[in-house]
């Protein structure tokens, strides 16, 4: 089991800690527009845009090789599709709770490998969100695309249920 913290510094920058180190970094281009830079120790950076002609689907991309896919479902879920090592495997994001919310990945079996509490900043409207993840997910591949694109789908989610973002 493992912590890690998001904050964000302005409306369309997270920094991603664990135990007050950087674990990484997602920055959007833009208010509206779901395209975005996610960057991991080690100076490795991805793209992640929307794809098709309504942008429903959103791709993490190294280079030109996708690496990740997601879509929401028609029931609200984030349906996660991952490509590492070319091995295909999924995995479902999700909502809980009203006053209590707070978001889940889980893997194809149903098995919870990370919850994300958010809490929002008022007076500046800005997010930040408390990460716990499962020894299960510490032990995957891929596991800080995951952990990062786990925030790119909060905020994904917080924009859909709140008309844009």
């Amino acid at each position: 089991m493992a912590e890690y913290q998001a904050k964000s510094s302005n409306p369309l920058s997270f920094e991603l800690t664990k135990g007050g180190q950087p674990a990484g970094k997602l920055s959007y281009k833009s208010w509206f527009k779901f395209n975005a830079l996610i960057e991991i120790p080690g100076n490795i950076s991805y793209q992640v845009e929307p794809k098709g002609f309504w942008g429903t689907t959103i791709e993490l991309k190294d280079n030109e090789k996708v690496l990740l896919k997601f879509k929401m479902n028609w029931n609200g879920e984030i349906v996660i599709e991952t490509y590492f090592n070319d091995l295909s495997k999924g995995y479902t994001f999700r909502h809980k709770g009203i006053f209590k919310e707070s978001y889940t990945l889980a893997d194809q079996e149903g098995v919870e490998l990370l919850v994300m509490k958010p809490d929002i900043k008022w007076t500046k409207l800005l997010y930040e969100y408390q990460i716990t993840t499962s020894d299960n997910f510490e032990s995957l591949p891929g596991k800080e695309i995951l952990l990062m694109i786990s925030l790119h789908c909060a905020n994904y989610y917080v924009s859909m249920m709140t008309g844009g973002m």
